[in-house]
């Protein structure tokens, strides 16, 4: 019971910072999008860089994040040296990197289209580097259950780097994309220093333990080093595969739109307006952390297929609230973006339905995790980001930042369908889909109303129209929660208000 509710507080922990995190940094993308004028297409720039460096840091932590849980725990297996071999892995390739980017900088700034802006390249690739080398101590702090202050330095840098911003953009009155890049470079560097301590006491504790057991120190053991390699390696495919499915089209975009400067203006309003629909991925990620320790906790229980069953549809639920609930607000959330970068507010629902795909994804990843068969993951995560880069290329040309959001739809639906196809052969379950496509069916249907509702003329020509808008979305949505209190969630099995309901009934 101690080590449930151990992992119950470490996951709430993680969990929270990640997701406060998030929110907090959405609190640039209103600064960001005011200071930053779209046709500058300064904000496409960011939006086009971070997509690379999200995919490089797959690259440069080579699934050692992963790899140092494993064989950390590992029966026979030395701790200290796990670490000082994952971090020397990770650092020599990270120092790689950086020396590849300082020599060739020009032609990577020409092949990009940053002529003139090596220092943003420059800058961007010491970040990552710094990023990649940190992942492993992050790990460490995980390890040895130092939740608290694994949670305190991520809000440290978000804390930072926001006041920063701040600073910069609002009191100074900057708008140049550089002041962006270097800031992060800054504040990334800052954490980089808070772990000396967990490089000093492993560089003392490897030592000790080698001099106990009569056998020399060595930073890197290479036999070590064979192993975490050859379990690695198929983490880093499929890490590669599921950022592609998120960064692919923000890369793609500017070298496949025909006209370079026009591109960039165009993708700092999409990748403006995906902000907003990325609160449905802060949700999957709450859910993730919520319930990835449960599901493998109840592997061993005679129900667990129909508890895996129930899990989903509570989450298609879940998730098409959510989706109503910003398509109905949306009158008020659209100020958070700068009037230029409203124009494309129309990408939000796309992309939304998007991440309810990948987060049906995610739920029918299980069935491979759960019978050892990862392999079957990487397959479909490689499928759809075919399917998705495809479809950006073929269709970018003609029908801009539309193609990617219809890509992402495109290749998720791809990876959740294969998985839900062969993972009913191999490990069936019976999931309610008649049930999951009502709700579908009837947050479609109120979508429509909405949309129909915001192109009504004559009711924005009124002096209260916003607000009889925002009124009537608001009726929708708690006819949507009527619905799912009478038919999957009744008032009486709800903790606090249930008892209250069973009270007075």
């Amino acid at each position: 019971m101690a080590s449930m509710k151990s992992l119950a507080k470490d996951t709430a922990i993680y969990g929270l910072s990640s997701i406060v995190g998030r929110f907090l940094n959405y609190l640039l993308v209103p600064l960001y999008t005011n200071v930053i004028p779209a046709e500058s297409g300064g904000y496409g720039v960011v939006t086009n860089l971070y997509a690379y460096t999200a995919l490089i840091l797959v690259v440069l932590t080579f699934g050692m994040e992963t790899t140092f849980f494993r064989f950390a725990n590992k029966e026979g297996e030395n701790p200290h040296c796990v670490f000082s071999t994952s971090i020397a892995l990770v650092g020599t390739l990270a120092a790689l990197f950086v020396a590849a980017v300082a020599l060739f900088i020009t032609p990577i700034a020409t092949t990009l289209g940053y002529t003139g802006h090596e220092d943003y390249i420059a800058m961007m690739a010491c970040v990552v580097a710094l990023d990649a080398v940190q992942a492993i101590p992050f790990s460490y702090l995980r390890y040895r259950k130092k939740a608290v202050k694994f949670a305190s330095l991520k809000m440290l840098f978000i804390m930072l780097n926001i006041g920063l911003n701040l600073l910069y953009f609002l009191w100074l009155g900057k708008d140049d994309v550089f002041y962006i890049f270097a800031l992060n470079l800054a504040c990334t560097g800052v954490i980089t220093f808070f772990f000396i301590p967990e490089f000093a006491h492993e560089h003392v504790a490897a030592r000790e333990y080698c001099r106990q057991r009569g056998v020399p120190f060595r930073i890197v053991d290479t036999a070590l080093l064979r192993r975490m390699l050859s379990y690695s390696w198929p983490i880093l495919v499929l890490g590669i595969a599921g950022i592609l499915n998120q960064t692919a089209d923000k890369m793609l975009f500017p070298l496949v739109y025909p006209d370079t400067a026009e591109g960039q203006v165009l993708l700092g309003i999409y990748g403006a307006c995906v902000k907003i629909a990325m609160i449905m991925a802060m949700i999957t990620q709450a859910f993730r952390y919520a319930y990835e320790p449960i599901v493998f906790a109840k592997a061993k229980d005679g129900d667990k297929k129909e508890y895996y069953a129930a899990a989903m549809k509570y989450f298609v639920i879940f998730t098409l609230f959510a989706f109503l609930c910003v398509m109905g607000y949306m009158p008020l959330l659209q100020r958070i973006l700068g009037l230029e970068y409203r124009v494309g507010l129309r990408v939000v629902p796309i992309v939304m339905a998007a991440e309810i795909m990948m987060g049906i994804y995610f739920n029918l990843s299980f069935w491979y995790k759960l019978i050892d068969k990862t392999i079957w993951g990487a397959w479909f995560s490689a499928a759809g980001c075919a399917v998705l880069v495809a479809v950006n290329i073929a269709f970018i040309p003609s029908y801009g930042y539309m193609a990617c959001a219809w890509g992402g739809v495109a290749g998720y639906g791809t990876a959740m369908l294969l998985s839900y196809f062969i993972g009913q052969r191999k490990y069936p379950i019976s999931y309610d889909i008649g049930g999951m496509a009502r709700y579908v069916v009837i947050t479609a249907a109120m979508y429509l109303a909405m949309d129909y509702i915001a192109s009504y003329e004559p009711l924005h020509a009124m002096r209260w129209g916003t607000a009889l808008q925002l009124l009537a979305n608001t009726c929708m949505i708690a006819v949507y929660l009527a619905i799912v209190a009478r038919t999957d969630v009744p008032l009486s099995s709800l903790p606090v208000i249930g008892k209250k309901f069973r009270k007075n009934k």
